[in-house]
């Protein structure tokens, strides 16, 4: 049974998320403050986190950056913030996705499913990709710079395994969103630029001349080994 941690301070919401989420069948815990969800993940190791940014204590953000050091559990950002700004910062320190309040509860319930999806399902692997600069082992999710470990997130080997299945060849943004956020997204492109450009400073030996994965603007992007 999968775990869910759910990390709000409001406790309206957190028992209707709660009671929506064992209905369909998981385990779930519920936390008001950052602090008690950095703990709960420590103790629990749940297979999603669901983190609302606007907690008494921490904000959100700091949360993740924090989660971000030790985890790659897939993160749900729920916020009230509607800024495109708020939307890239959380995706950029390391938020897998990011649901605007109110929400209906058959998206919410959707964004769940894909995050565990991006989580823990067995995939074939793409084969493992050795360049001049990085190595990339997708069966072990291992990413390595002259034999330094470079750590990857959950949604950033998805999207580089999508890449690495059709080397060389053009992948459309819609695509992309599709296979590495599922069937709900397809306009999202700031994901993407979002998510490229992490990857870029992480693997590229130039990330303002990326060598590796190159985008075609306005279409997708191709990853040139």
């Amino acid at each position: 049974m999968s775990v869910v941690l759910v990390v709000d301070d409001e406790p309206h919401l957190r028992r209707t998320l709660a009671i929506s989420l064992r209905a369909r069948g998981y385990e779930v815990e519920t936390v008001a403050d950052g602090r008690s969800a950095l703990q709960s993940v420590a103790d629990r190791a749940p297979d999603v986190v669901v983190l609302d940014l606007g907690l008494p204590d921490l904000d959100g953000i700091d949360v993740l950056r924090r989660l971000r050091q030790t985890s790659t559990v897939p993160v749900i950002v729920l916020s009230a913030r509607t800024d495109s700004s708020d939307k890239v910062e959380a995706l950029d320190v390391g938020a897998d996705d990011y649901v605007t309040k109110p929400f209906g509860m058959e998206e919410f319930q959707a964004r769940v499913r894909a995050a565990l999806r991006r989580g823990g399902e067995g995939e074939n692997h793409p084969p493992a990709v050795r360049t001049e600069h990085f190595d990339l082992d997708f069966a072990e999710r291992t990413a390595t710079i002259g034999g330094d470990v470079v750590r990857l997130t959950p949604t950033e080997w998805r999207l580089l395994a999508v890449l690495a299945r059709r080397p060389g060849h053009l992948v459309s943004q819609k695509d992309l969103l599709h296979e590495v956020w599922g069937p709900g997204y397809g306009r999202e492109s700031n994901y993407l630029r979002v998510y490229a450009n992490q990857l870029r400073r992480k693997l590229e030996p130039d990330p303002t001349h990326p060598r590796y994965l190159v985008t075609d603007p306005g279409q997708g992007y191709r990853f040139e080994v």
